[in-house]
């Protein structure tokens, strides 16, 4: 419940008006130049002045609106989604926008427009599209976020602790449900092994069998199906003429089953006609079939603001989740187009982040009604704000070194934030506000 009035008077002579919600207040001036502190616990922890909020126009005529908010001396800033990078955001710009980059770079697979200082109080901005931040960059005293448009829409959340800032946060993004307690075993992948068969994967639980290393879960990754069919989830007659019974003897071994899978539909797939003639695919704004040819040839998009296409797609999966599979590995979801047209009429600039959690929700949806609740599980590489609904997450395309595995576990970390006060190296103590 939140409870709005006004207050004594301020320096001005006037009285703050005041919004209140739990612990936390806006106070806002009304007479003079525009002020907003957000107070708790007797202190403020964040200002928008009178120099924060303002209304751009480029060269291009395209307008865009920009927020900054007040950081305090030594307050450091964490979160933004996935980051491969310092732990530290400040001195740092950020762009919102999903991109399949590896785990080297300043593109991410789940980026999310929210971040937490150490000064005890979270930001979210609720906006799909890209969101550019500058972290004490633009403005050293300050974290800057614009979107492009004339409105933009942000929360400010009170802790004071992070534990108690992201247990907000996710009851207004959605809470993560319980997973399977297999998932937590060890999983072993064929990776990107291009020529494997049953004997292949037989030999490589026999290879851990004899290590004496526990296994719970294997993974099929790409090449279960032909190449250049991707995706048509028909399993390689020629390495694989007997899945059912390859996936029985694997379960009498006590194991779970997940397959790679991702939301192309390459056109050699024999899907492709069928979506195409369903009208299941993304388009053109010409009304043509929207495809290229970056990952498969001539590869198509489903279209999930479409409710028929997805419980189309659902259906595909279904067939193998009835064979013996149990989890599936979503890959992919980040290089959405922009112009493009979506059957719901979205817009594109919106949709390219936010298709990621449109395709998780068809896939975790499908297997908690097929497997029960608290059996779904995901191997899924995009999200976006939200995406804790649809669990769980891989860092992304990683090379195997340690400086490598370092760049995931930053990558890890980034979303929830440190839970003390890190420095650039990753050592944290947490100020105890």
């Amino acid at each position: 419940m939140a409870d709005v009035k006004v207050a004594g008077p301020d320096l001005t002579g006037e009285p703050p008006a005041t919004f209140r919600s739990g612990a936390l207040t806006a106070r806002m001036v009304t007479d003079g130049a525009w002020n907003l502190d957000f107070v708790a616990d007797g202190r403020v922890l964040t200002t928008s002045t009178a120099r924060s909020v303002g209304v751009i126009t480029d060269a291009d005529g395209r307008h865009f609106v920009r927020e900054q908010l007040a950081l305090g001396v030594d307050e450091h800033v964490y979160g933004l989604g996935e980051r491969f990078g310092a732990l530290v955001k400040n001195g740092q710009s950020v762009d919102i926008w999903n991109a399949d980059g590896d785990t080297a770079s300043e593109q991410a697979y789940k980026n999310v427009p929210f971040y937490l200082t150490d000064a005890g109080y979270g930001v979210f901005v609720d906006q799909p599209e890209r969101v550019s931040f500058e972290v004490g960059a633009e403005v050293v005293s300050r974290t800057q976020f614009s979107v492009e448009g004339q409105s933009l829409r942000y929360y400010v959340i009170y802790g004071p602790t992070p534990k108690d800032i992201l247990r907000k946060l996710t009851a207004l993004t959605g809470r993560p449900p319980r997973v399977p307690e297999w998932s937590y075993g060890l999983w072993l992948s064929t990776s990107f092994t291009t020529r494997y068969d049953e004997a292949t994967v037989t030999g490589l639980i026999d290879g851990m069998a004899a290590r004496d290393l526990p296994l719970s879960v294997f993974h099929f990754d790409c090449f279960w199906m032909r190449r250049f069919h991707w995706c048509d989830f028909v399993w390689d007659p020629a390495t694989f003429p007997d899945p059912e019974g390859m996936l029985a003897r694997l379960r009498a071994r006590g194991l779970k089953i997940c397959v790679w899978i991702n939301p192309y539909i390459a056109q050699r797939s024999v899907l492709f006609a069928e979506g195409q003639r369903l009208g299941y695919l993304v388009k053109n704004p010409d009304g043509t079939l929207w495809q290229w040819n970056l990952w498969q040839a001539g590869i198509a998009l489903v279209d999930f603001t479409n409710p028929d296409a997805t419980a189309w797609y659902q259906g595909k999966l279904a067939v193998l989740l009835d064979m013996g599979v149990d989890a599936f590995k979503t890959d992919f979801g980040e290089r959405i187009p922009t112009d493009v047209v979506w059957h719901d009429g979205s817009d594109p600039a919106r949709m390219h982040n936010y298709y990621t959690h449109l395709y998780s929700k068809a896939v975790f949806e499908l297997l908690e009604q097929e497997k029960g609740e608290g059996e779904a599980v995901l191997f899924a590489r995009s999200a976006t704000a939200g995406g804790q609904q649809f669990p769980v997450h891989w860092g992304g395309d990683c090379e195997a070194t340690f400086v490598s595995m370092a760049e995931s576990l930053r990558g890890g970390l980034g979303p929830a934030g440190p839970r003390g006060k890190c420095d650039n190296r990753g050592f944290c103590l947490w100020k105890g506000r």
